[in-house]
This record gives C-alpha cells, sequence and structure tokens, in this order.
C-alpha cells in the first residue's frame, strides 16, 4: 500500500510543479482565431435584429404617446 501511495505521489508531484508554474504551450495557431471569429458572427447576427425591433417598438411608442397628447393639446 506504501509503494502505491508513493507512485501516485511521484507521478503527480512533477504535474503539480508544472500547473503551478504557469507554463503554457499556446499553438492554437489559426483555427481558435477562426472558430472565434465564427462566434462573433452568430452574435453579430443576432445583435442586429434585436437592436432594429427594439428601435421599432420605441417608435411605436413615440407614436402612441404623441396620439394620446396631441387630442389633449387642442382640447385646451
Amino acid at each position: 500500500m506504501r509503494a502505491l501511495i508513493t507512485t501516485i505521489v511521484g507521478t503527480l508531484a512533477p504535474v503539480a510543479a508544472y500547473a503551478a508554474s504557469g507554463v503554457r504551450e499556446d499553438t492554437s495557431g489559426i483555427f481558435v482565431w477562426v472558430f472565434l471569429g465564427f462566434c462573433a458572427l452568430i452574435v453579430v447576427a443576432q445583435v442586429i435584429p434585436a437592436v432594429l425591433m427594439m428601435t421599432g417598438m420605441v417608435k411605436g411608442v413615440v407614436s402612441v404617446v404623441k396620439e394620446e397628447l396631441a387630442p389633449a393639446s387642442t382640447k385646451n
């Protein structure tokens, strides 16, 4: 049992030291940037209709408010 624990600790100690050192190997390259660009296109494609819908809603509310205020101002 002691040999098993020693083997496990001996195997995990270098892994922990490597993880704690902050060493990072960045070999992702162009594929990560293509993927992130695709994700950005999806986000933009969803934001544009949302902005158009919000501006349409604001225009509708403003026109309703103008209609309700117009008769009140002509009666006075």
